[in-house]
């Protein structure tokens, strides 16, 4: 996923700075993932990866210490995290989360979310990814868990933030799920009428 431009664009320069790296990064993303579609992740070599990017050997790896970082490493939690904050003070935290997955997504180009489903599918489908996948959850739980904490005026650590963090990070991961046995279903709106079941307390 790509930074927001709302993130970046509050000083000049350094919003130019960033929004180069975002588009260089992108830009080898998207090369990577069309060779892991077309050859397949392991047949996929790094080397390839840079001459499809145009880039230096140096500068892919400054983006990318590793070729599964290509693939496991995206912008969406900040993404999330800004539009968090822009939520109204009235919503509830799952409401405010519910709204800011719709607000980022309606940032998304049609690439951009269908490149990201190509990252569920490939993680999904290579060991070695999905084992660091189990990584990126606790980051995410983690990140999910500070901002609901200062959302609701409660303590990060505490087992009620610390569950709904984790509730949604499930939410997430079986929406990945689905995405990988229905390509043809759509990312947005399944994971908001995920993040509605879960709103409305998760029965059945």
């Amino acid at each position: 996923m790509r930074l927001t431009l709302s993130a970046l664009g509050s000083l000049p320069t350094a919003g130019l700075r960033e929004r180069k790296k975002a588009r260089t990064r992108a830009e080898i993303q998207t090369h990577a993932f069309r060779l892991f579609q077309e050859q397949g992740y392991d047949a996929t070599t790094v080397q390839q990866i840079i001459e499809e990017a145009e880039v230096s050997e140096s500068t892919f790896f400054r983006y990318f210490p590793t070729k599964a970082d290509v693939v496991l490493l995206d912008d969406f939690d900040p993404l999330i995290t800004e539009a968090f904050r822009r939520q109204p003070p009235e919503l509830s935290p799952v409401q405010a989360l519910r709204g800011a997955f719709k607000s980022a997504f309606d940032e998304l180009s049609a690439q951009e979310e269908s490149e990201q489903q190509e990252r569920m599918r490939i993680i999904l489908s290579v060991p070695e990814l999905r084992a660091g996948m189990l990584d990126q959850f606790a980051s995410a739980m983690g990140l999910l868990a500070e901002e609901l904490a200062e959302r609701a005026g409660r303590d990060r650590d505490d087992i009620a933030v610390r569950a709904l963090a984790g509730a949604v990070v499930g939410v997430a991961v079986a929406v990945m799920f689905v995405m990988v046995d229905d390509p043809t279903a759509n990312l947005a709106a399944l994971l908001d009428e995920a993040m509605a079941h879960l709103e409305a307390g998760l029965g059945l």
